[in-house]
């Protein structure tokens, strides 16, 4: 096969998505395009068919129906009012408490759920009542609330990690869960410190100051309304570590373990239930398909040399991997903002994880980093899902939204910077439990 013909894929998927065709019509119609250019008709469409059956026959991707189903019904089943006051419990006597309340919990909620949509449409609703109660400045709540959601993408468990660790030939998931935890902090701390300059520099944004005080009475049974659901982090991620079950037998714990809880909450009932299996089946195959279409794609990418074409290009340029590296996230960034994580980590990932190792890159840090950079692409207009989330639940336009969010941007991409030029950040504690020799 002609290599040009890479570059015929990339320009046919290009004006597919300015048109405005779905991403995964437009992953597969422009695959399937250029094996029928290059193949006899039937050996290209049986070539692609068996290519999108085998790429989602893979018992590490059961875990993504799992975990989405786990972090539906936990999105129904009164846990997030529960870790909302918990979070208090830390920044509940800060100026402008409510915002960081916001940033802790989705932090707590993404760790225990893995979705950033998720966290942001349940501890923002959670939260919106008090925050205008208070006279807390909507904008600036919204863009705290939108801005630290996808820590739980990064924090595990984790979908897109799931999905990395297929697409790069089976990195470690239990590294890879691991390494997301201070990465996945620090992002929520870059968070934090855009909230702390903000009310700084504008008092009357934090609103009416609230005189919490907890006894130590108050503070346990807070503790112990919380701690169930916490737990849920040992329930998966201890399992793992431990060697006791898989990622996707952990996830089917993590199933069982949160509908257990919400049935215990009394906060979900058969109703619910059909509604949290209706909308997992629905995302479960939206991902699967995608899935499906992008290992058509990189078939062809494979077939055709085109990330080999590139990786030599940028060699050719330079070999310093601080260079490279930076030239990466430049391009994840502006890929993040007009794709969803998903597709971009099934796209990018066969391109650049190979100019990654070549350089001496860890991949799992090399993974680390692209779920970092694709996270922020959440959280930006034009097609961002927490953004748009953010925005309906609690009624500011994107427009507002938006200019609030700059400072949270430009915070959370210093914090892209240092967890992508110190590897140690990312490698330390699956080296810790062993992951990494």
């Amino acid at each position: 096969m002609d290599a040009s013909l890479g570059i015929y894929l990339v320009a046919i998927f290009a004006v597919l998505i300015v048109l405005g065709v779905p991403i995964a019509i437009s992953i597969g119609v422009s695959s399937v395009a250029v094996l029928v250019y290059a193949m006899p008709f039937n050996v290209a469409i049986s070539t692609s068919a068996q290519k999108m059956v085998t790429g989602i026959d893979s018992f590490s991707l059961l875990a993504v129906p799992l975990f989405i189903m786990a972090g539906n019904i936990m999105n129904h089943g009164g846990i997030a009012r529960r870790l909302v006051d918990f979070a208090y419990l830390f920044v509940g006597r800060i100026p402008g408490s409510i915002s960081h309340v916001n940033v802790v919990a989705n932090m707590l909620f993404g760790s225990v759920s893995g979705s950033a949509v998720a966290a942001v449409a349940a501890v923002g609703k959670t939260l919106l009542p008090e925050a205008r109660q208070q006279g807390m400045d909507i904008p600036l709540f919204t863009a705290a609330n939108i801005a630290s959601g996808p820590t739980g993408q990064i924090i595990p468990p984790s979908n897109g990690m799931i999905v990395y660790s297929v697409v790069s030939g089976g990195t470690s998931i239990g590294a890879l869960f691991l390494a997301g935890y201070i990465p996945g902090i620090i992002m929520g701390l870059c968070s934090t410190l855009v909230l702390a300059v903000s009310l700084k520099l504008h008092p009357e944004w934090a609103g009416r100051p609230v005189d919490l005080k907890y006894s130590l009475k108050m503070a346990l049974r807070v503790i112990w309304r919380a701690a169930p659901s916490l737990a849920m982090i040992i329930v998966v991620i201890g399992g793992i570590i431990m060697g006791i079950y898989t990622a996707t037998e952990a996830a089917c714990s993590a199933v069982v373990y949160a509908l257990i809880l919400s049935l215990l909450y009394r906060q979900i009932d058969l109703k619910v239930l059909k509604n949290v299996a209706t909308d997992t089946i629905v995302i479960s195959s939206l991902v699967l398909f995608l899935i499906g279409c992008s290992s058509v794609m990189s078939y062809v990418l494979a077939y055709t040399q085109l990330p080999k074409m590139i990786s030599d290009a940028i060699l050719g340029v330079t070999h310093s991997p601080v260079l490279i590296l930076l030239f990466m996230n430049v391009i994840l960034l502006m890929v993040g903002m007009f794709m969803d994580l998903t597709p971009a980590l099934l796209i990018f990932t066969p391109i650049f994880l190979p100019i990654a190792t070549k350089i001496g890159i860890d991949p799992v840090h090399f993974g680390i980093i692209m779920m970092f950079n694709l996270c922020i692409g959440i959280t930006t207009p034009p097609v961002g899902a927490a953004l748009f989330v953010g925005c309906s639940v609690s009624g500011v336009s994107i427009e507002k939204a938006t200019r609030r969010l700059i400072p949270f941007f430009l915070m959370t991409v210093v914090g892209l910077m240092v967890v992508t030029y110190i590897p140690a950040l990312s490698l330390w504690l699956p080296s810790l439990a062993g992951f990494i020799k």
